[in-house]
Parts: structure tokens; C-alpha cells; sequence
């Protein structure tokens, strides 16, 4: 029996601990509460091939198709083949999908050719999910943690043996045998995000500081359809998918002229799109108008949605809502193989964490939550097995040589010029130069300017600091990846390389300067 350290509370940690604790010793983290974390706020559902109209083959070919050439097949495949699987597993675990007529219900989103998104209540997946998951977790879990934040991974000859944690009690090490690393993404890099406040890229600092190869950090998604309202809450895309459309504050459909798919194209061609019409209207949003769709509708559609609107004093039956891009999802991360492992020995990485290489340049909508489900699985079932000596050689096989880059935010000197980072000067600096429009001058300039910021003494961190700490390490990590890649590519948009480039490029990787 080995001792395995979970850290996060989202779909891939609570399946990681609960599918672990049947052989193993697990102790599970969570810096919040188990129930808060990105699954808990999924509105659109998670993508499989559940019906007999629909396959596997398709399901593939559009994943790849929104990858824009950096997809790693394999990992694409595995991704569609194992999910419908996975989907009973959630099924036995309590997940009540929605169902019409005894059968799944199925959705459409952008991108996909058939209707194979799965939802729970409507608008509210990620809370059916979470819940189940939670309650199996606190039934088979003997050891869970929150409100304990995990400050850096320990190593013993080059192999995790365990974590230094942080409650309000102060800090403890405890050994690991394995880390599983499964925190979520780092919404809050950006001043518009939809993502919870939980969500500062801890667990890939984490990595990154252990010596983990990073991948595809300069791919940001931006989801095109935030509520332009303080907290940036989400409108589904599922909206979209049943017929709402977006205008401008003229009345005009602009997608129309944008892409074949209008507004079911994929969602970085939504989001820049929005962004440009935006930008012409003198930066007012943009507007969703879902009126067709009629009250009834919306509201057992999408209750959450519209009691929320509702409580902006918004009626999106009757009147348009103002929307905004907002970041959404990382598809860069740890870089792992195809059983969530990681280039350090006993470090796992699965969900939004991880890079797996199934979402290249570019997610398909509803992949994410199958992703975390599918990978974590697969992880546990090599708990125990020896560690490749180098577990990305597959797919280095596949995609060519990676190339590497080194950054420095970890090794910032103090210097009478020195500024503490601050969080929303932080955040406006990755909006306005890394967001989605990006150019070459923009990013050195936001590279220049993060090396001048310093995180707090460590003796004197709270919660806050340390995941400002994080959040400096990764911007400097993010903005220097999109500096390197001269294209556009997907969710990667430079002003200064407009045309997308579609032969097979590198992904590129980080590692931490010695």
C-alpha cells in the first residue's frame, strides 16, 4: 500500500482520491472547501459518444480539428475511447445526466458534428458532478484536508517524498510516496476570468518549482461569452448551441461575416471576433441575444443562468445581455504521458493542470471535465508501477524534439528597485499584453516589467502571497512562451503573425533556470 497525496477538490482529484483510496492510503487537499473548484461552476456539460448516431472516429476528428496541428493523437484517441466508460463510472458514482425519454439527453456545441454533450439539471453539470463526487469522496476518503494550501513539493534524490502544507496552524511535511497533482487552471492571471478565486495556477508552480517540464503554456483560452458584470459569471456555450446569437450594440449579427459556423465556431474565433467588434464599438460589450428562445425555455434550460441574470436585473428572455471574453481554460501545464505522469518520479498531474497534449492549440468545448475524468483514471491504475525513465518519450517521438525555454521569475533578486507584486496590476499587465490579441512588443515589454516584481518574504506569506508567488512565476512563464511562438495558432493570437500557420508546429516547454 503506498501513500498517495491528492491536491485538489475539482473532477479529476475527487475521482484520483476516491478510485485510490480502494488500494491505497490517501490524503486529500484542498486550499478551500472539497465542493469549490472549476467542476463545481461547469455549466456546458462533458463531451462522449453515447448513441449510436454519433462515433468515436468523429469525436477524434473534431478534437484534432480545434487543436489546430498541435493535438497529440494518441492522447486524442484514448481521450474518445475511454469516455463513454467513463461516463458510467459517473453514472454508478450518482451523477443523475439529464435524460429525455429514458435516453441521455445530448447537446451540441460549437465545433462538434453530432449532439454529444451530457448535462446535469441544465445549466448545472459541474454542481451534479461535484456533489456526488464529494459525497463519494467523504464516504471512502479517510483522510481529507481543507482550507490547507500545499506551498512546495519535497524531494529526495531527484523523486517526490512528499509536501510542506499550510493551515491555519502553520506548516507541516508530511511523506508521499506519489503526488497527484490535480489543482485546476490559473483563470486568475487575468483580469476577466471566469474561473473561481481558488483558481492561481498553484499546482503547476508547484511542478514547475520541482523541476517538471511545463508545455503549450501559450495556449489560453478565452471563453466568448462572460456576463459583462462584476465576477465575469459564464453563459454557457450550450446557450449558443440551442440558437442565441451575438450582435453588437447596433443589432447586427457579426459572427455571420466571421466564420461558416457563425456563432457555433470555435471558441477563439468567437472570442476575437467579440473582442474586434468590441474595439469598434468603443470597448462596450458585445451582446447575447437568446429572446428567441422564449422564457419557458431558458428557464428550465438554463435556470442558473437566468436566476442569475435575474439578479443583475437582466431578462435575457426579453432583452439581449451584455457579454465580454474572459479566460477560461489553460490547455498548457505539466507535460505528461498518457497515464498522467510527469517527467519528476512520482509526480502525477491530471485536469486542467496537466498537459496531456488531447487539447493542443486549441480545447473543444465540453473535452475538459472528459479529460479529467478519463486521465486521473488511468493514473491510478499505474500507481505502483515502475517510473519511465523518461515518461514524455512517446510522445517526443511524435511531435519531434521539443524546444525549451528558461525563465527566471523564480530566481528574482531583490533590488532597491524591487516592487512586491501586486495581484491586480499583475492581472491587468497579462489582460492588456497576453490576452488575446498579443504581439511581439507587447510581450517583451510584460516580460521586462514581471522581472521587477518580487514576491513577499516567505517568512511572512499568508494564503495570498503564496498564490501571488505562484501567479508571478507563471505569468513570467506564459508570456514568455507566446513571446517564442511566432505564429498564431489556436487560443495563441499574434497581431504581428496574423496568418495562421497550419503545417505541424513544436509545442513549446519551460523549465525552471538552474
Amino acid at each position: 500500500m503506498s501513500k498517495v497525496l491528492v491536491i485538489g477538490s475539482g473532477i479529476a482529484g475527487l475521482i484520483a482520491a476516491v478510485e485510490a483510496s480502494r488500494e491505497h492510503e490517501v490524503t486529500l487537499i484542498t486550499k478551500s472547501i472539497l465542493a469549490e473548484s472549476n467542476t463545481h461552476y461547469a455549466q456546458g456539460g462533458i463531451a462522449a459518444v453515447m448513441s449510436s448516431d454519433d462515433s468515436v472516429r468523429e469525436h477524434v476528428a473534431d478534437t484534432l480539428s480545434a487543436g489546430a496541428g498541435l493535438s497529440w493523437p494518441t492522447a486524442v484517441e484514448i481521450l474518445c475511447q475511454d469516455g463513454p466508460a467513463r461516463i458510467k463510472d459517473l453514472i454508478d458514482f450518482g451523477v443523475a445526466f439529464d435524460r429525455e425519454n429514458g435516453e441521455l439527453a445530448r447537446g451540441l456545441e460549437a465545433a462538434h458534428s453530432h449532439p454529444r454533450i451530457l448535462h446535469a439539471g441544465g445549466d448545472a453539470t459541474g454542481v451534479g458532478i461535484s456533489d456526488a463526487l464529494v459525497a463519494k469522496a467523504r464516504a471512502t476518503v479517510n483522510d481529507i484536508r481543507e482550507h490547507t494550501l500545499v506551498v512546495d513539493l519535497v524531494l529526495e534524490n531527484g523523486r517526490i517524498s512528499g509536501a510542506t502544507l499550510l493551515d491555519s496552524t502553520g506548516q507541516e511535511t508530511i511523506e508521499a510516496d506519489y503526488v497527484i497533482l490535480a489543482s485546476g487552471g490559473a483563470g486568475n492571471l487575468y483580469r476577466h476570468t471566469t474561473n473561481p478565486s481558488v483558481t492561481t495556477g498553484d499546482g503547476v508552480a508547484l511542478g514547475l518549482r520541482a523541476g517538471a517540464i511545463l508545455a503549450d503554456l501559450e495556449f489560453y483560452q478565452f471563453h466568448p461569452t462572460a456576463l459583462a458584470v462584476p465576477g465575469s459569471f459564464l453563459i454557457s456555450e450550450a446557450v449558443r448551441g440551442e440558437g442565441a446569437v451575438l450582435i453588437n450594440n447596433a443589432g447586427e449579427r457579426f459572427m455571420q461575416k466571421v466564420h461558416p459556423a457563425a456563432e457555433l465556431a470555435p471558441r477563439d474565433v468567437v472570442a476575437r471576433a467579440s473582442q474586434a467588434e468590441m474595439l469598434r464599438q468603443g470597448g462596450q460589450p458585445v451582446l447575447l441575444d437568446a429572446t428567441a428562445l422564449g422564457s419557458d425555455f431558458l428557464n428550465k434550460r438554463f435556470p442558473t443562468i437566468s436566476a442569475v441574470c435575474r439578479s443583475y436585473g437582466l431578462d435575457w428572455a426579453r432583452n439581449p445581455i451584455p457579454v465580454t471574453p474572459a479566460a477560461h481554460y489553460w490547455m498548457g501545464g505539466i507535460a505528461t504521458d498518457i497515464w498522467g505522469r510527469s517527467s519528476v518520479p512520482g509526480l502525477f498531474a491530471v485536469g486542467e493542470v496537466a498537459c496531456t497534449g488531447a487539447h493542443g492549440a486549441n480545447r473543444l468545448a465540453s473535452n475538459s471535465l472528459l479529460e479529467s475524468v478519463v486521465f486521473s483514471h488511468r493514473a491510478i491504475s499505474v500507481l505502483g508501477d515502475a517510473w519511465p525513465e523518461s515518461p514524455q518519450i512517446e510522445r517526443w517521438k511524435e511531435t519531434g524534439p521539443l524546444a525549451e525555454l528558461t525563465i527566471g521569475a523564480a530566481n528574482h533578486q531583490v533590488t532597491p528597485s524591487s516592487q512586491v507584486v501586486d495581484r491586480v496590476e499583475l492581472q491587468t499587465l497579462m489582460w492588456d499584453s497576453v490576452g488575446l490579441a498579443r504581439t511581439g512588443s507587447d510581450l517583451l515589454a510584460a516580460v521586462n516589467k514581471l522581472q521587477t516584481w518580487v514576491p513577499a518574504p516567505e517568512e511572512h506569506r499568508a494564503f495570498t502571497d503564496w498564490e501571488d508567488a505562484n501567479l508571478l512565476l507563471l505569468a513570467e512563464a506564459v508570456t514568455s512562451a507566446a513571446l517564442a511562438r511566432e505564429e498564431s495558432r489556436g487560443a495563441h493570437y499574434r497581431l504581428d503573425f496574423e496568418e495562421i500557420i497550419p503545417s505541424m508546429a513544436r509545442p513549446i516547454t519551460v523549465r525552471r533556470r538552474a
